[in-house]
């Protein structure tokens, strides 16, 4: 699906679907503004054979651990999202696959960053504030899952 191009693509375009892993029919999309923090990182161990002509460590690559991503959106009419988050809070193992989808400026996706089970671990509502503005009333979600691709 990668294109190779001289221009880096718009951060701007992209759409997001949180698909239950147990029942493929139940899947949430979200008219999100942000998705950040898709990302891992890789921890290392330091090696050396006794043996080894260079008296310096090797790295060896052990474990890896994933980032939590964030999701904000204006708050809107559906409840659904929240509910899912309540079945998990009361104790439900709902994981959802989760699929991030970069679009170009024709809007045909370009890049797709899967996070295998998803679970919501923290939502933070919209802040209030009677000062007559024309802000958003965002809400935020924080998501942990068990991995990331990128297709």
């Amino acid at each position: 699906m990668a294109t190779t191009r001289d221009n880096p693509y718009g951060a701007f375009n992209f759409l997001v679907s949180l698909q239950d892993a147990n029942d493929p029919e139940e899947t949430l999309f979200g008219g999100f503004s942000d998705a950040s923090g898709l990302g891992v990182e890789i921890n290392y161990s330091d090696y050396r054979n006794g043996n080894d002509k260079e008296n310096t460590l090797r790295k060896v690559p052990n474990t890896f651990k994933q980032d939590d991503v964030t999701l904000k959106r204006g708050l809107v009419g559906s409840t659904k999202l929240f509910e899912w988050i309540k079945r998990v809070r009361e104790g439900a193992y709902q994981p959802r696959n989760v699929a991030i989808t970069l679009m170009d400026e024709a809007r045909n996706p370009v890049a797709v960053f899967r996070l295998r089970n998803a679970q919501p671990k923290k939502w933070v509502g919209p802040t209030l504030a009677a000062k007559g503005g024309g802000e958003v009333a965002m809400e935020e979600l924080h998501l942990v899952h068990e991995g990331i691709v990128y297709e």
